[in-house]
């Protein structure tokens, strides 16, 4: 997903000069790049030079929760192609292009390479499910520690739902240990998840430590994805 959001635009434009010269391409590609051509989000997002239109979903939750303040400390995991980022450096001022507001931090982790961003520390080629990766993101943390976990990570599809929903909610319960070792206590810990069997579970995982947990599908999730969100707030740090 994050590779197709950084060459959508150059796509969108050459793939019907493609189709017409007979090109191979299949039919549900075909589709996928007219619904493409067709999304409010996505023209959105080039005008308002977002990475992707995943920006507008985190626009919207935050909007309405206010999860990103000037001054806050953000980790995005599964930052490519930097689109969250980009909304998290303006929310939280991490650019300082407020000199009135509190100076914000945000650090984006992702497997991919994602594109330098004033205002970000990037860490590509890291595996934040990885405790190693932990540590190097604590470095980059004021005081090691965080206000808000951000994750709209997702496992390649396989085409299997449950399997992929399965994989996905693995990956958001590594986040509780990402948590534990540096949100801050009222923190925040915002994560994707596809809806499936398991999806009960890490809600469950997460009631445990945080003291509210709901679930949100912004107006830009598609209404056909099993895409949902779970917004937990109020973290409690659990005492050894």
């Amino acid at each position: 997903m994050a590779l197709l959001c950084t060459w959508l635009y150059r796509s969108l434009h050459t793939s019907a000069r493609v189709l017409k010269k007979g090109k191979a391409k299949s039919a549900a590609e075909h589709r996928w790049i007219q619904r493409q051509s067709k999304d409010p989000y996505v023209k959105a997002s080039h005008n308002q030079n977002y990475r992707c239109r995943s920006a507008f979903k985190l626009l919207e939750i935050d909007d309405k929760f206010r999860l990103l303040l000037p001054g806050h400390a953000v980790v995005d995991c599964g930052a490519a192609p930097g689109a969250w980022s980009q909304v998290a450096v303006q929310r939280v001022n991490s650019a300082g292009t407020d000199p009135a507001a509190p100076r914000g931090t945000v650090v984006g982790v992702d497997l991919l390479n994602i594109a330098t961003l004033d205002g970000a520390h990037f860490l590509p080629h890291h595996d934040v499910t990885d405790p190693s990766t932990h540590s190097k993101i604590q470095d980059l943390l004021p005081g090691g520690q965080a206000h808000v976990l951000l994750s709209d990570m997702a496992p390649n599809a396989s085409g299997f739902r449950e399997l992929d929903s399965e994989k996905l909610v693995s990956m958001c319960l590594t986040l509780t240990d990402l948590a534990e070792k540096l949100l801050l206590p009222g923190g925040s810990l915002l994560c994707k998840y596809w809806d499936g069997l398991l999806s009960h579970s890490l809600q469950e995982k997460l009631s445990c430590v945080f003291g509210s947990v709901r679930t949100v599908k912004p107006n830009a999730s598609r209404k056909d994805s099993a895409e949902r969100y779970f917004l937990a707030r109020m973290y409690k740090r659990l005492i050894k």
